[in-house]
């Protein structure tokens, strides 16, 4: 890992659920704590550009990254830029549907963009059974391997 690397993944974490030693620990402590779903969340800081990432693709209405810790050569997280309550899949209300369907239209411009022309994967992480360990709505793309089935 570069030292530039290392830096930002040590700005991350520290943003990151402390004592976390799995997504799935990461997951049920980010669902314990008050107010999970209202408060801003390290996308927030990653949208306001007071944290680093790599953007792979930025418009007004989403931002797509590289994961710090891909599970894949490609992982991108794709996020809307404002949050309006959805903080999970499960909080998607009938407003949601334009940004809904325009987030899984990004992940198919990004995929492309990243060359992914023999498949990815989408996965959308919801609640503490779900490993979602960040409480605004994300999209993870996956790609540049073999998928596996089932998934875990």
């Amino acid at each position: 890992m570069k030292d530039k690397d290392k830096s930002r993944v040590g700005v991350l974490s520290s943003h990151l659920i402390p004592m976390a030693s799995s997504e799935k620990d990461a997951a049920l402590a980010a669902a314990a704590s008050p107010a999970a779903a209202d408060t801003p969340t390290i996308f927030d800081k990653i949208i306001n550009k007071e944290i680093p990432s790599t953007v792979v693709y930025e418009d007004d209405k989403v931002l797509a990254f590289r994961d710090i810790e891909p599970q894949a050569p490609t992982h991108i997280l794709i996020i809307p830029k404002v949050k309006d309550g959805l903080s999970g899949l499960s909080k998607a209300e009938e407003r949601h549907i334009e940004i809904l369907g325009y987030l899984l239209y990004i992940a198919k411009v990004v995929a492309k963009q990243e060359g992914l022309d023999d498949g990815f994967r989408i996965v959308i992480n919801d609640g503490p059974n779900g490993c979602q360990s960040v409480y605004h709505l994300h999209i993870h793309l996956i790609g540049g391997r073999q998928m596996n089935w089932p998934p875990g």
